[in-house]
C-alpha cells in the first residue's frame, strides 16, 4: 500500500516537474491515528492538525485502494488553471497539494470505519496550499 501512496503521488509530480516525495513514517503515523478518530462516522472531516497538509477521502464501501484516493486526487489537474493560479468549478486543492513544489515527505493511512466504507488520510510536510503562491 505505501508504493501506491508514493507512487501515485511522484507520478503527478513528475508530470510537472518537481522532486518526488519520500514516505514518512511519522506522518504516516499521524494519518493513521487521525483516521483512527474517524471510524465512527467516517466523516470527511479534516483533522486540527496545523503543521502538515492534509487530503483526505471517502469511499462508499471496502473496494478503495490508496491508488483510487490519489487518483481521485490527481483527477482535479483538470480545474487548476496555473495561468492565473485558480480552480474552476470542482476543487483542485488536493491536486496541488500534491504537486506542491517544496514538500517533501508524505505518510498516509487507510482505514475501513464501522459502517464498511472508507476513510484514507495522506499527510504533507512541509505543507502547501499556500494562499496567493504557486504550487509549481
Amino acid at each position: 500500500m505505501i508504493k501506491q501512496f508514493v507512487d501515485g503521488h511522484n507520478n503527478a509530480r513528475r508530470a510537472v516537474g518537481v522532486p518526488p516525495l519520500k514516505w514518512e513514517p511519522v506522518l504516516a503515523r499521524f494519518a493513521s491515528v487521525y483516521a483512527n478518530k474517524r471510524r465512527r462516522d467516517c466523516k470527511l472531516v479534516h483533522s486540527p492538525g496545523y503543521a502538515f497538509g492534509e487530503n483526505i477521502f471517502w469511499g462508499e464501501g471496502q473496494r478503495w485502494s490508496a491508488k483510487d484516493a490519489v487518483s481521485a486526487w490527481v483527477a482535479e489537474k483538470q480545474f487548476y488553471h496555473y495561468n492565473n493560479n485558480s480552480c474552476s468549478g470542482e476543487e483542485c486543492l488536493h491536486y496541488t497539494q500534491i504537486v506542491w513544489r517544496t514538500t517533501e515527505r508524505v505518510g498516509c493511512a487507510k482505514i475501513v470505519c464501522d459502517d464498511k466504507n472508507t476513510f484514507i488520510a495522506c499527510e504533507y510536510y512541509p505543507p502547501g496550499n499556500y494562499v496567493g503562491a504557486r504550487p509549481y
